[in-house]
């Protein structure tokens, strides 16, 4: 694991650019840097040292030096491919999976990339071509950054990287606007003008002045795979256990997250099953028992008799998200803090963790695939009776303000019946964030002008509606791979293990086990109204039946109290004093609207509240320019008054 940057120019790169944009992204690799300059060109690398830790150094190149590369992610079949190369005449200085990567590249250029099987970006200066290519993994699990302009360009694993190098860091309206209703920014765009990232599963070429990019790998979900559940159940199994081994492969300590439920216990109980020593096993929680996951987590620590460490989480948390932001470039979602805070902790210990992303997004284990199909039956009562009576009902509700809120669940399923498949399915993405309305309300008519045409929902139907999948269920999961896993929960994790020197591996979107999954029955993946079915019957080989049948949790925190009590008075004076109200992007009348309706009790906004108070100290962090030590005594001290929240007039949107 390593961060990488670099640059080209017509007027040349020096040293000591490439060595700010480098030390910018330290954290990613303090284990030791590597630089190359060739007139226009430069690359650099920061080093985490996991496989081959004396030997292999970057940048890397072949034998007569006319590639070289800087690579970020680990490679799990590399010694398979190594072994080939070997025997079509290849010579390796190295043990180095970076190494593995140069010469397939030599051998079968840009196609190299196909036979990769981890999580990766890197780029390779090809001198004899005279050309630069960047590769990100199939599934996401990295993320790449760029800025092309007429006179440069300038790519990192982090953005920070760039503006190390004297990029302007100017708010991209466009892109806060999506992040504000998907909580992710899909695709290219991001939060900064002029800067893009690199699609999943895409190549960029940059010769001769111009970006070329192309899609090499995607994912689709037919045709369905043949035989009975038992046999497939058996096959899921084979394969689960082959690639968690492969990503077990390390030349320093690892061990996993553990988080109690059936994701995490599970890759758990498979690596306990194949380690010849105990893992090591990570865990947190909070005091609030409706939220906490420890006992789950100390019952498979406890049959597996790991190395097992915990942390509880306090509602301070919040004084840590000018180090949380600085590292994620984005608003930090809230189980962030959980990845973040565990990822601390296993540094304390270990180099490489195991964790459990994608296994919702894979096997069919969020609420809302359920909901979908609920909201067709709801929608088959006649059209008078949920007018007049179910849904005034409903609005009558308070919220309960608990994890498992079942008031918003009946808003929601209300909602959802004024629409159908790709549109029904990207809106209840959005829903519990900012929807149409409430942007209309919060936004200042100046932003609304530029953004109030821009359907942010219509980026996820358009992914909806591909032929990548033909059932209900494989569409919604096949939508959320592109968009809430590749650019949202794998980005957390890369950003939030790496603020620690850690890498993270997710043997879940290995993209050969993910081809498998894609390929299964969808009944298989959601039957009845069983959630995540298939893993389900996999985990019973392993786990308690209680943590098996148990509803899901995942890392929470409760939000929707703290709202309410230990954040109201700093979430109201951080919006008295919006910097980005100042600056004529939001209503600060609308913004504290929103927190007294909350504190009220008569509509849990949780999550809007917590989407604002990111965005503030973003924007004071990126683009104000206040420092983070600034920003942590400002919050500190806004935490610790008195104030209170005033009276308006102002109603939010519902």
């Amino acid at each position: 694991m390593c961060g990488i940057c670099g640059k080209w120019t017509p007027a040349g790169v020096d040293l000591d650019e490439l060595r700010r944009m480098a030390n910018a992204i330290r954290h990613r690799g303090p284990d030791d840097d590597g630089y190359y300059l060739n007139g226009k060109i430069g690359l650099a690398n920061r080093r985490l040292s996991i496989i081959d830790v004396d030997g292999g150094r970057q940048p890397i190149s072949n034998e007569d030096q006319t590639i070289w590369i800087v690579f970020n992610g680990e490679i799990y079949n590399y010694p398979a491919l190594r072994r080939d190369l070997i025997d079509l005449g290849h010579r390796f200085r190295t043990n180095s999976d970076t190494e593995v990567i140069v010469h397939l590249y030599e051998q079968y250029g840009v196609d190299a990339i196909k036979r990769l099987r981890g999580m990766f970006t890197f780029a390779i200066w090809d001198d004899t071509r005279r050309r630069l290519l960047l590769a990100r993994d199939p599934m996401g699990q990295k993320h790449l950054y760029y800025q092309h302009t007429p006179a440069s360009f300038r790519f990192a694993s982090e953005m920070k990287a760039l503006f190390a190098d004297g990029v302007t860091r100017e708010l991209n309206p466009a892109g806060m606007n999506h992040l504000l209703s998907l909580r992710c920014i899909p695709a290219e765009e991001t939060l900064f003008a002029g800067i893009h990232k690199l699609p999943a599963g895409h190549w960029l070429l940059f010769e001769e002045g111009e970006v070329s990019i192309r899609r090499y790998w995607e994912l689709n979900y037919e045709p369905k795979r043949e035989g009975t559940e038992a046999e497939l159940i058996d096959e899921l199994h084979g394969r689960l256990v082959e690639t968690i081994q492969s990503h077990m492969i390390s030349d320093v300590p690892l061990g996993a997250f553990l988080s109690g439920g059936i994701d995490s216990s599970l890759i758990t109980a498979i690596m306990a099953t194949h380690s010849p020593t105990p893992i090591k096993t990570f865990s947190i929680g909070v005091r609030e028992d409706d939220f906490n996951e420890l006992p789950y987590a100390r019952m498979v620590a406890q049959q597996y008799k790991t190395d097992h460490h915990e942390y509880v989480v306090e509602p301070n948390l919040v004084t840590q998200l000018p180090d949380m932001l600085h590292f994620m470039e984005e608003p930090v979602d809230p189980f962030a803090f959980g990845v973040y805070s565990v990822s601390k902790l296993a540094s304390q210990h270990v180099k490489v963790v195991l964790g459990g992303d994608g296994g919702d997004e894979m096997f069919a284990g969020y609420d809302r695939y359920l909901g979908n199909q609920l909201v067709d039956l709801y929608c088959l009562l006649p059209g008078a009776l949920r007018a007049h009576l179910v849904e005034p009902l409903i609005k009558r509700l308070p919220d309960n303000f608990s994890y498992n809120n079942r008031v918003a669940k009946l808003r929601w399923l209300v909602a959802m019946s004024d629409s159908s498949a790709g549109e029904r399915y990207a809106q209840s993405a959005s829903f519990l964030r900012f929807g149409h309305a409430h942007k209309q309300a919060l936004y200042s008519s100046l932003l609304w002008d530029q953004v109030g045409n821009s359907d942010s929902v219509s980026l996820l139907a358009r992914y909806f509606d591909l032929p990548n999948a033909s059932d209900p269920i494989d569409k919604m999961l096949f939508t959320d791979v592109k968009t809430r896993l590749a650019d949202h929960l794998l980005m957390v994790g890369d950003r939030m293990t790496m603020a620690h020197s850690l890498e993270g591996r997710s043997p879940y979107v290995d993209h050969q086990l993910g081809e498998f999954i894609a390929t299964m029955p969808a009944s298989l993946k959601l039957k009845g109204r069983h959630l995540k079915h298939a893993l389900r019957e996999v985990s019973r080989r392993y786990l308690p039946e209680a943590l098996v049948e148990r509803p899901k949790r995942g890392f929470s925190f409760p939000l929707a109290y703290w709202f309410k009590t230990d954040l109201l008075a700093l979430t109201d004076r951080l919006f008295c004093e919006s910097r980005l109200a100042q600056a004529g992007y939001f209503r600060a009348d609308a913004m504290r609207a929103l927190l007294q309706e909350h504190a009220s009790g008569a509509v849990d906004h949780n999550y809007r509240l917590w989407l604002l108070l990111n965005m503030e100290l973003w924007y004071r962090l990126f683009v104000v320019g206040e420092s983070k030590e600034a920003l942590k005594v400002w919050l500190l001290r806004a935490q610790q008054g008195t104030v209170t929240v005033a009276k308006t007039e102002v109603r939010a949107s519902a």
